[in-house]
């Protein structure tokens, strides 16, 4: 676990004691020096719930003071070495255990939808409801398409949309997510799709930002719009 900088920074130019009662009658410095700490440790409270503030504190402190460390530099960085790896140890295990949760619901949804009117599915365990027919080409791998999109997660959560952002978009079809690749080749210039995306078609074990978690199951409505000779500019 890496503590921000900031963090450490605004705290060594806080004056403001541990167990001081602040209040709107204390000093502006006092005040001030306590709004910025109250703020950097309410955005940087998971970085710090594991550590002994108290601790933490005694040892900024000395350092600001010029004081002398109570550990060598050696002992610090073996136990914040040993600390990082119990931190990553702890990140991994409940990472596996989200991913595993995920897969989970994202089988069970998937198992249920593909009982719904309209839904197919491919080999690859890909699902589509057809919107809109269209009546144009279909594109290839290699072909450059421009569309107009909507992500959810199964929850109904938008993680991503170029119709609300009022913005086309453009790419070469080979070059997204697995389950656009091989959706997008179903597809007739001019048509709707909506597609539902298993994990291993979408973004796997990783998962994509804050939002898209490990193993998430994806729903993408997906309007292919034209097929491009080269991108537009």
């Amino acid at each position: 676990m890496k503590t921000p900088m900031t963090l450490l920074c605004l705290c060594m130019f806080t004056t403001t004691g541990f167990a001081k009662t602040v209040t709107n009658s204390s000093s502006l410095n006092e005040q001030v020096g306590y709004s910025f700490g109250y703020l950097m440790g309410r955005s940087n409270a998971e970085s710090v719930k594991d550590l002994d503030l108290d601790a933490f504190i005694l040892g900024l402190k000395t350092a600001a003071q010029g004081g002398k460390s109570a550990l060598t530099d050696e002992e610090m960085a073996r136990v914040l070495t040993q600390h990082k790896k119990q931190s990553d140890a702890k990140q991994l295990i409940e990472l596996k255990k989200k991913a595993d949760a995920n897969a989970k619901i994202g089988a069970e949804f998937l198992a249920a939808n593909a009982k719904k009117q309209g839904v197919q599915t491919t080999q690859s365990g890909l699902q589509y409801q057809i919107l809109k027919p269209g009546t144009g080409p279909s594109p290839k791998a290699n072909s450059i398409v421009k569309v107009n999109y909507e992500g959810r997660l199964i929850d109904g959560t938008v993680f991503d949309s170029s119709i609300a952002r009022n913005q086309t978009a453009e790419f070469q079809v080979s070059q997204v997510i697995q389950g656009w690749t091989e959706g997008l080749q179903l597809m007739k210039e001019g048509a709707e799709y909506r597609f539902f995306i298993p994990a291993q078609l979408g973004y796997g074990q990783i998962g994509s930002g804050d939002v898209i978690e490990p193993n998430s199951t994806l729903i993408f409505d997906i309007e292919l719009i034209e097929i491009l000779a080269k991108p537009s500019k």
